[in-house]
Formats: structure tokens, sequence, C-alpha cells
């Protein structure tokens, strides 16, 4: 029988007197979307694994109000914040840590404007910090020399400048890294930035997602390892539509690392 990991809320930490090292953000998609929820898990044992002192919000948590936001709904977005803002400061919160680029742009960028302001880490960044201080080994095992492309979100990278953290820890993997032609500032967005994931898109000639997926078929990847639900989402929708799926995995980078370590 699977390890039950118990996830304790800030509420449970609270009642005790006592305060987590860092608030795991989970978001919609990471609490919701069957396959995103399989990056939380994986993200929740790789923090157990370094024994960091986290805690969640649970049903505290709302929508950071990015999807409102991105579609032109600032009144809605503005009611989101306020309501999470009220229970991030009512906790203290100082340091918060998320698997979900769209989660960490909004709170990192778009709260402290509101009253908002912590120290947002995506989960990439944070897993790099873990390795740097010696609390989480990150080794090869199963993807060792496996060839892999990594899909950089907008709202991690041109959005934030969030390069290098993802690509240092699949590295680490000692997996054959290579690049897709659109990568980095040059990087090509997966189809479902502002507000795209949640609706059918405009006619045209190919989806945005399907000409990524082209993209990354090009380099001939193992496995296309991203570093957002959204995009992972995308990129598997694409990879079915290539008939692909026996031949190409779509992987979150905290998956990986759990996976190597049969966590």
């Amino acid at each position: 029988m699977a390890e039950v990991i118990k996830v304790p809320t800030m509420a449970e930490y609270m009642a005790q007197g006592k305060k987590p090292e860092v608030l795991f953000w989970v978001g919609c998609s990471g609490s919701f979307d069957d396959r995103a929820k399989k990056i939380t898990k994986a993200f929740v044992k790789l923090l157990h694994e370094a024994k960091v002192d986290f805690a969640v919000l649970g049903t505290e948590e709302s929508c950071t109000g990015d999807p409102a936001k991105r579609a032109g709904n600032e009144f809605l977005f503005q009611m989101q914040a306020a309501t999470n803002i009220e229970v991030l400061n009512g906790y203290e919160i100082k340091k918060v840590v998320t698997a979900c680029p769209h989660c960490f742009n909004t709170l990192k960028n778009e709260y402290p404007v509101l009253g908002g302001n912590y120290e947002v880490m995506h989960h990439t960044t944070f897993l790099k910090s873990l390795l740097e201080e010696g609390r989480l080994k990150v080794e090869g095992g199963k993807f060792k020399g496996k060839r892999i492309t990594f899909h950089d979100p907008c709202y991690l990278g041109r959005a934030n400048n969030v390069y290098e953290a993802p690509r240092d820890l699949l590295r680490k993997l000692e997996v054959e890294l290579v690049e897709m032609r659109k990568c980095k500032s040059n990087g090509l967005c997966c189809g479902a930035g502002g507000g795209q994931m949640f609706k059918e898109p405009e006619p045209g000639n190919k989806d945005v997602n399907i000409e990524r997926t082209e993209q990354a078929m090009e380099v001939k990847p193992e496995i296309i390892a991203a570093g957002c639900p959204f995009c992972n989402t995308m990129m598997t929708d694409g990879v079915k539509g290539k008939n692909q799926e026996d031949k190409i995995e779509v992987m979150d980078v905290a998956e990986m690392i759990a996976n190597a370590h049969d966590l």
C-alpha cells in the first residue's frame, strides 16, 4: 500500500502556535485537475524527503485571480486577490512556493500593490535551493541519458526570467538536454495562457499547442519536461493529437525527480 503523507494546514499549525518554513500554494489546477494532482503529490513527496516544514491553506485557498485578470475581468480579480491576501496576512505568511507559474506570477507581481507582500518561489527554484543546501539529492536513475527537451512556461520564463533552475535540475538527472529552436526568451506559448485554458481556440489553421508540440518533436525527445500544469495539459494534448503518446511522455520536473528517487 502506498505511503500516506500527511499535509498539515496553516490552521493546524496556528492551533499549535507554530509557523511553517514555507506555505505551499497548490493552485486550482494542482487541486482539481487529475493530471496536475500527480505533480502536487510528487512535489509534496520531495518536500517530505528534504524534511521541509511546510503547510497548505486547504479550503482557505482560493483562485489567485490570474484567469479573471488575463481575460479582462479586473473587478473579479481584485475580489479574489483581496480574499487571499486577507487570509495570507492573517497567518503572517512570509514565504510561498507554488508549482504553477500563473499563481507564481500573480502572487509575486500583482499582489504587492494590493497589500500582499511575500517571497514567492516557483517549485523548480525552491527545489534547486534545497539541492544547493544539501537537503535534497537529485540523481539520474531511470532518466540517465534520456533525451529531454524543456518547454519554458511563459509566466516563468519571459515574464519572470526563470530559465536556469529547471534546466539545472534536469542536468542533475544526468539527462541529454536538447533545446527546441524556440526556447528561453524566444520560447513559444503552449496556447493556454491569458485565460485560453478555459475556452476553445478561435478559428484558424493550426492550434498553438500543436505548433509547439511539432517544435518539440523536431528535436526527437523521449520526454517533454514542463514546469506548469497548464503547459503539461496542452503539450499532452499536442502529443496525443500527433499520435505520439507511445513515444513521447510529458512530465513535470518535480515528477521526474520524485520518480528518480522512487518516491
